[in-house]
């Protein structure tokens, strides 16, 4: 069988197994279609959960970036787990003890405000919007790599498909679907891993092989794998993969941003309210960590050897006798090279700059499918605007290393095509989780919650799925025109927003009895307000690197949002008056432990 044969068995057959579970999960319900009708198992939401953490930003771009940043691309892992840890100790057993559907739903009942409500729901749209860009993004790379298609129509497609399952099933589709997808990604990105740890270091297990020895050197040489893999970046003028260039500030506020912002992120949330009481909420946290750390352990293998495998495979390789893979990643823009000294030869020298002048190997190509021209070694061209100044001839996207990476190994075909659906289930799980949360806010706390009161559950479910359409051509057009050029960084706008906004509200609202509604309104107002105001002057205004506060880039302003909306919260409450004598019972209430008794007879989430 051809690979595009194994490709398309693969993610056919995985893809009617999500539709089949769609369909016969579909909402009845509001109750069904926002919370799954609350009864979902520890273990079967564990790993609902850990597939709408495995993200697109996760799965593909995480060890893309290790691949390319080394220790710098740390902040993703270090950032994305501890936030984990933050959200399942200090949000969710609170969270689901006070009983609400949505993050909104809280806010505006502990701040006793529509007006907080309504905030909230603002934020919560815009901290999905930005999230879901980068998902559909991943998607688009995915499908145009599989199909030989430009990244726009992968997205089209993707999106197609996201709506169908998504805004069909509600939450209860969405669970056992991702279900079936964690199951997928964790073959699809363990598996991988272990044939080239095999290749490269001898050892089953990718992680021992990464601190073990390099095995597959010429005469048999062996040698430490860190100790190669540094050899080979310092050879071409990198520094060591093991040491970082970021400043600390900068490094510390990613990771802080990327931490708040996971216990923040509505959409993980409200996974923890699709259990039925607050003992399954603890229990469920804990498979997904468990199941997180399954694919968390392996991406910083992945990484490291897809940097091994990139540099020995095309590194002085003759274009001629290129391997078909790279043509291949050439014809979708993925990959590209221009022959600069007219040797011939294939040369990565970095870091290199892209046709848009970002840094980072970064390669954004528009290729006509319709004209092929060719430079003059024979090598595709797919711009006229790459930077002749700089040595480096080899462009490619960071988001492209892990599904290169196998390719690069040169590992069996039903590996590759298990990638390929793993890739397109870990941006689609995602997706659909958020494009929930998206379609909740509008209809069930801004129409019902705020404009239309009376709503019957039939028109509540109709606005949801007008919201996810929506919803989704907007992010559609973004995935194809993003804000930034890899995945990750993208969905690191997201999390910068969700800590500069939620978290804080939530934390005070379950910790801080004195927070009244103008604290919190004031706080998140300016957090969010002061986060995605520099996200766009650097993203979208020309901004440049030297104007950086403290030196903290875009990634990780969402800390100093955090501390304005804490702040401002803090000051503004002083000022004005307590929160009503029932609001502060209210948050003593939920803070209170209760017997087994008890908890069994908490009433589920209302809506």
């Amino acid at each position: 069988m051809s690979q595009d044969s194994w490709n398309f068995l693969f993610i056919g057959l995985s893809f009617a197994l999500y539709i089949v579970i769609a369909v016969r999960s579909r909402a009845g319900s509001t109750k069904e279609y926002y919370t799954a009708g609350g009864g979902v198992s520890p273990f079967a939401n564990g790993m609902a959960t850990a597939a709408d953490w495995m993200s697109a930003a996760t799965f593909i771009s995480m060890a893309g970036t290790v691949a390319i940043s080394g220790y710098d691309g740390s902040r993703f892992l270090m950032g994305w787990t501890g936030g984990f840890v933050l959200l399942t100790v200090l949000m969710v057993p609170f969270l689901r003890k006070f009983g609400k559907a949505t993050v909104p739903d809280f806010i505006g009942d502990r701040y006793y405000s529509k007006v907080a409500r309504l905030v909230a729901v603002i934020c919560a749209i815009f901290i999905c919007m930005t999230y879901i860009m980068g998902q559909m993004g991943g998607v688009g790379l995915v499908f145009s790599q599989l199909f030989g298609i430009t990244k726009a129509w992968g997205v089209i497609i993707g999106a197609c498909i996201v709506f169908f399952y998504a805004g069909l099933g509600g939450m209860k589709g969405i669970t056992y679907t991702q279900v079936a997808q964690y199951c997928v990604m964790a073959f699809a990105y363990t598996i991988p891993a272990i044939f080239i740890s095999i290749a490269l270091t001898n050892n089953i297990f990718p992680q021992l092989g990464l601190i073990g020895d390099y095995t597959a050197g010429s005469g048999g040489a062996v040698e430490p794998f860190l100790d190669r893999l540094n050899t080979i970046n310092t050879d071409l003028g990198f520094k060591e993969f093991t040491s970082g260039s970021m400043s600390k500030v900068d490094m510390f506020c990613v990771t802080a941003a990327l931490m708040c912002g996971t216990a923040g992120l509505p959409h993980v949330i409200v996974r923890f309210f699709t259990v039925k009481d607050v003992r399954a909420v603890r229990k469920s946290a804990a498979w997904t960590l468990l199941f997180i750390a399954v694919i968390y352990l392996t991406a910083p293998t992945i990484g490291s050897f897809a940097r091994v495998n990139l540099i020995e495979t095309l590194h002085q390789t003759s274009y001629k006798e290129a391997p078909q893979w790279f043509k291949d990643f050439e014809d979708t823009a993925q990959m590209s090279w221009v022959d600069k000294n007219g040797d011939g030869r294939i040369q990565y020298f970095g870091p290199a700059k892209s046709a848009s002048g970002k840094s980072g190997n970064v390669f954004i190509g528009k290729p006509n499918l319709l004209q092929e021209s060719r430079g003059k070694s024979g090598e595709r061209i797919v711009s006229n605007q790459i930077d002749e100044s700089n040595p480096n001839e080899l462009y490619f996207g960071t988001d492209i290393m892990v599904m290169a990476n196998p390719h690069m190994a040169s590992l069996p075909q039903w590996v590759i095509a298990l990638l390929m659906a793993g890739c397109i289930a870990a941006a689609l799980s995602t997706a659909a989780g958020l494009l929930l949360v998206l379609s909740t806010s509008v209809s069930h706390d801004l129409m019902k919650g705020i404009i239309k009161p009376n709503l019957t559950d039939k028109e509540e479910m109709t606005y949801a799925r007008y919201a996810s359409l929506g919803a989704l051509i907007i992010a559609a057009y973004f995935g194809i025109n993003p804000p930034s050029a890899f995945v990750a960084k993208t969905v690191a706008f997201a999390f910068g927003m969700a800590a500069s906004s939620f978290f804080p509200t939530l934390l005070m609202g379950i910790f801080f009895k004195r927070i009244n509604k103008e604290g919190a309104i004031a706080g998140m107002v300016s957090g969010i307000t002061f986060t995605l105001g520099y996200i766009i002057y650097f993203q979208f205004m020309g901004g440049t690197k030297d104007q950086y506060i403290l030196g903290i880039s875009p990634e990780g302003i969402g800390a100093v949002g955090m501390v304005i909306n804490f702040a401002v919260s803090f000051v503004v409450s002083a000022f004005t008056p307590a929160p009503p004598k029932e609001v502060q019972d209210m948050v003593d209430s939920i803070r209170t432990p209760v017997s087994a008794a008890e908890e069994g007879a908490i009433a589920p989430p209302s809506h």
